[in-house]
């Protein structure tokens, strides 16, 4: 049988192949024994034969061979490690190696590699370790260590330590950084965002591929700069580089869109984000993630155009339909008001009051639409004039009262109401209005109640809190959350009784915010039917001097006028002359009809407004023109400055389809006087004409 030292091949030989190993005469030592690199020493006993007892209690797991390969001594840590198959030393003492392992481990694979280990001892006579043994999902180290003397073999000492914790803690690390490593290629490579580290104070630490490229810095050049030099002027005095760092300190992160600048001095607009980063509770730095959103920036402004665009096109159409509505309504329901003031028989009264009817629906649908664009667009203000709210719900609640025969109308005032207060009477009105109209529609029996309470008050301000209380059919437990929607109606079915846009409580609920309160709505707890409400703030106001001026007021009105609105126009309108510009001949023969009616003899007309310039020139002076807008070859705007430039001071009214918000207060700045719109409305015409027309009370 060979030696082991005069095995050959590689090292899988070795494992591969028996050992049948002559062991040679154990020598015969006496005196110290020492342990190569530094191990402990054996000793011997006083008779000189080694003593290994204290290799016992070593805590690795060792084992001691003599130059025979035949085991001396094992250690009691690996006796009772899970590696090892038996517990008692004399299982293990003078077993040659040919067996040793295979009856000492559980793991054969590590006897293999402790035979592996060996060999390669006793090939060299030095110490050789395998390390990262991998056996059953456990690593390894195995160290032999070969003993030797006056180039005598004594032992050799094998260590088989379990490194399984360590080899992992090894691992993590090893993942740790590659996970480093990669992120610091993945940073420094990418090109599409600025990714770079900032010190405590501000200044550039890192620079990676895409904040060169959005920047035009190379890293030598901007390493150690502060970070503002990307920040405008502006921006620097007002110190918001360091806003921003103040801000991800306090806030966790610091998010900023605006313009940023490159070293060429052209900008970008870039979306920033600042995070502050931190070892334990020590501050770092700051990391700094830029994104260039020049494109996306150019693509928002493109799209507000573009809506701006939409906006003003819609603004259009919809003066344009109003126009194109509003004139033939006005010459129907313009003859209508003089139809009805002929003598009709009965049958014929009741068609003309159906025509009248069913005209004011459909004019209420068309400022139903025009409201709704007006505040949809932003368009919408409220005036601020002394009102009484008393005598506002009064008259709306009289003007209801014969509406809808078999409905009880009531209505509940509170006392504590002001006398008089700042607000917009026309706004209040149209919100009671509507509601109280849905309330007699929707209501077939039973009563409507309107109660206006002082809610509450400062001092500034008072509360008004205006409540309409039906019996009616009630709204569905389904679309009440929906109800001030716009174009909602909760019963969109072809068999649907009760006609409407859907505009009105949206319009409402817009008017009632512009007035600094809410709307709502809950069912009646009395049991069936509603209960709307809504609430308005009120400026207070000086009651004492409003009251003075109020009285004054009406002094001067009882002084100039007489109980008959008609009465007073028809007196005013005596050797009158008035210019009536208009292109329409149908709305002509009605304006001529009804100025006839009011007493007006002396009617000149124009087909455009060209004509009326050259009529305005040459005629006497008129007392009055009524100017429509949207005429042929020349406008009624136009008309007016030509007019004016003439030096001619006559009082101009616009009479005109076109009644979007503001387009009132364009023509009078414009050089007109007054403003009535299409369809006219017979008693606006005739207060405007009054207003003119009285010599006693001749307007500023």
């Amino acid at each position: 049988m060979a030696r082991l030292g005069s095995v050959q091949g590689s090292q899988a030989s070795h494992i591969e192949a028996p050992l049948r190993l002559a062991s040679p005469a154990r020598p015969q030592n006496s005196g110290n024994l020492n342990h190569c690199n530094g191990y402990a020493a054996t000793t011997t006993n006083i008779n000189g034969s080694p003593n290994l007892q204290f290799f016992r209690y070593t805590p690795v797991c060792t084992l001691i061979l003599d130059a025979a390969l035949v085991v001396q001594q094992v250690s009691d840590s690996l006796l009772h490690h899970p590696i090892s198959a038996v517990r008692s030393p004399d299982q293990i003492l003078g077993l040659d190696l040919d067996s040793v392992f295979d009856t000492l481990l559980t793991a054969p694979a590590l006897g293999l590699s402790a035979r592996k280990a060996l060999r390669i001892a006793q090939d060299t006579s030095r110490v050789h370790e395998l390390k990262h043994v991998h056996i059953d999902g456990t690593a390894w180290s195995i160290r032999v260590v070969p003993i030797s003397r006056n180039g005598s073999m004594l032992y050799y000492q094998i260590e088989l330590m379990d490194i399984t914790e360590e080899h992992q803690k090894q691992l993590e690390m090893e993942e740790r950084l590659y996970t480093n490593e990669t992120f610091r290629i993945l940073v420094e490579t990418v090109k599409d965002y600025a990714i770079f580290m900032l010190d405590p104070t501000g200044h550039i630490a890192t620079w990676n591929a895409g904040a060169q490229r959005f920047k035009g810095y190379k890293r030598e050049e901007i390493i150690g700069k502060h970070f503002s030099s990307f920040y405008s002027q502006e921006d620097k005095d007002n110190d918001k580089p360091g806003r921003e760092l103040a801000d991800a300190l306090r806030d966790g992160r610091c998010e900023d869109e605006g313009w940023r600048y490159r070293k060429d001095g052209s900008s970008f607009w870039a979306n920033v984000v600042i995070t502050p980063v931190y070892r334990g509770d020590t501050l770092l730095g700051f990391s700094k993630v830029t994104r260039d959103l020049t494109e996306r920036r150019s693509a928002e402004v493109q799209l507000i155009a573009a809506y701006e665009e939409a906006s003003k096109l819609k603004s259009e159409f919809l003066a344009n339909m109003s126009h194109e509505i509003r004139t033939p309504m006005h010459g129907m329901l313009s003859a209508l008001t003089l139809l009805l003031d002929t003598k009709l028989n009965p049958d014929q009264l009741e068609l003309a009051h159906v025509i009248e009817e069913s005209g004011e629906i459909l004019l209420q649908v068309i400022n139903d639409i025009l409201d709704y664009s007006k505040l949809a667009s932003g368009c919408f203000s409220i005036s601020n004039d002394i009102i009484n709210i008393t005598e506002i719900v009064q008259s709306i609640f009289r003007a209801l009262e014969k509406t809808k025969p078999g409905i009880e109308l009531l209505n509940e005032i509170d006392p504590k109401l002001p006398k008089a207060a700042e607000g917009d009477s026309l706004r209040y009105r149209q919100i009671v209005q509507n509601l109280m109209s849905n309330a007699t529609k929707f209501t077939e029996q039973g009563s409507v109640r309107l109660r206006v309470t002082l809610q509450d008050q400062d001092a500034e301000y008072y509360t008004i809190l205006t409540e309409v209380i039906d019996t009616g059919i009630g709204v569905p437990q389904e679309v009440s959350g929906s109800l001030f929607t716009p174009f909602m109606q909760f019963d969109n079915s072809a068999t649907k009784r009760f006609k409407g846009t859907g505009l009105g409580l949206s319009i409402c609920k817009s008017l009632a915010e512009l007035m600094g309160g809410k709307i709502g709505f809950y069912a009646n707890p009395a049991g069936q039917g509603s209960v709307f409400w809504f609430t308005a703030r009120m400026k207070k106001v000086d009651q004492l001097k409003t009251m003075d001026e109020l009285q004054q007021e009406i002094e001067a009105l009882a002084l100039r006028t007489s109980l008959s609105p008609l009465d007073d126009i028809r007196k005013a309108a005596v050797d009158r002359r008035v210019l009536l510009a208009e292109d329409n001949p149908i709305n002509q023969k009605i304006m001529v009809k009804m100025l006839t009616s009011l007493g007006f003899t002396q009617i000149d007309l124009a087909q455009d407004g060209q004509e009326a310039v050259t009529i305005a020139k040459k005629e006497a002076p008129y007392d009055l023109i009524l100017m429509d807008i949207n005429m042929p070859i020349q406008d009624g705007v136009a008309a007016t400055k030509d007019i004016r430039t003439a030096g001619i001071k006559t009082p101009i009214i616009a009479m005109t389809a076109n009644a979007l918000k503001g387009q009132a207060e364009a023509y009078m700045a414009k050089g007109m006087n007054g403003y009535v719109a299409k369809p006219v409305d017979r008693k606006l015409l005739v207060k405007v004409l009054l207003t003119w027309l009285n010599p006693t009370s001749p307007p500023d």
